[in-house]
């Protein structure tokens, strides 16, 4: 009965070990509470700083964050616009990457 104990015993030592071990890691398609909390706050981030910029129509152009990448899609009225957009973009902390698709009409 003893030897019994023993190897449950092991055997759950074993499972907790490999549950504290994964239980926090991200999968490529599942983000982490914190990653997910630091994205939203890098979105909010390059939208403000994308309001603030007179030239360009805000409501026309969508930003997503993931892991720090930010996409920028939409419309804008000029090539020009579309550059200084991403330039804002980058320029925010936190931002590691852009994806500038926005589209001049």
């Amino acid at each position: 009965m003893a030897k019994f104990r023993r190897i449950v015993f092991i055997i759950l030592c074993a499972c907790m070990a490999a549950s504290v071990t994964t239980g926090c890691r991200t999968t490529p398609k599942h983000d982490s509470a914190g990653e997910f909390v630091d994205d939203s706050m890098i979105t909010t981030r390059v939208k403000a700083a994308i309001f603030d910029e007179m030239a360009l129509k805000t409501f026309q152009i969508n930003v997503t964050t993931f892991q720090g990448v930010v996409q920028l899609s939409g419309f804008v009225d000029s090539a020009d616009n579309a550059k200084r957009a991403g330039e804002i973009a980058r320029g925010v902390k936190g931002v590691k990457e852009v994806r500038n698709d926005l589209i001049a009409k």
